[in-house]
């Protein structure tokens, strides 16, 4: 199964139309939407993510990423790879509790399934059929949730600068620069946007946001490269607020 960090990111890098949309607040907590983007690989149309924010109740959400491979990429993932993301928003935060991703097959070494106790700032399940048990730092974020968490800060007139995040069975911390600013045509029409970049520290990936102001800082525009070469990329299609 490909890196959740990846299908988070490229998915919504996760996860992304909803990190804007929730980002946007009202009285009644944040704004749910779905939202739809186009996959491509090196070039090659190989999908369309879609991506949804649901109030459950109260301060609790849940975001979902659901990605159908087309044409001959359905060959090798006949099923939607999912990810789900449950969280809450405490003083202001995005705090996650629950964090799965499932690549459609009846393997379970192929899926993940994370909680998050932030009474014992543990953070515990199986990823990949390896078990975890790791301590939480504070504001650590799944790969879902720290989309919604980078939006928010966005919006607040804060360049964020570091998150940690739970990959698979490790927490790491990903840096988060500003690299300029660019305008792109899309579906939505003719954007300015303001471009970051997310990696890990001595990684060779590097995931690249176009953040669109007048949207509320909505991503339009994801890429994943490795070695300096585009791999990914998840351009929008389509949002609709629920």
């Amino acid at each position: 199964m490909s890196d959740p960090r990846v299908l988070g990111a490229l998915a919504a890098l996760c996860c992304t139309v909803a990190g804007a949309a929730a980002a946007q607040e009202s009285e009644a907590g944040l704004a749910t939407f779905t939202g739809t983007y186009t996959v491509e690989w090196r070039g090659l149309t190989a999908g369309i993510s879609t991506l949804e924010l649901v109030h459950i109740g109260g301060n609790d959400y849940s975001y979902r990423s659901s990605n159908m491979a087309r044409g001959l990429f359905k060959l090798a993932f006949p099923d939607a790879i999912t990810q789900v993301s449950e969280f809450s928003l405490v003083n202001g935060v995005v705090r996650p509790s629950v964090y799965r991703a499932d690549d459609g097959s009846s393997d379970p070494k192929r899926s993940i399934s994370l909680h998050f106790d932030w009474s014992l700032m543990r953070v515990t399940g199986t990823a990949e059929g390896k078990p975890v048990n790791q301590p939480l730092k504070p504001n650590t974020q799944d790969g879902l949730s720290v989309q919604i968490e980078l939006m928010r800060e966005l919006v607040a007139g804060r360049s964020p600068q570091r998150f940690w995040l739970i990959s698979k069975d490790e927490v790491n911390d990903y840096e988060y620069t500003r690299e300029g600013k660019a305008t792109l045509d899309t579906p939505l029409g003719k954007l300015d946007t303001v471009i970051y970049r997310s990696q890990h520290p001595g990684s060779s990936r590097v995931t690249r946001l176009w953040f669109a102001p007048s949207l509320g800082y909505l991503p339009v525009r994801a890429q994943q490269a490795r070695h300096d070469k585009a791999e990914f990329t998840l351009s929008i299609r389509e949002l609709k607020r629920n």
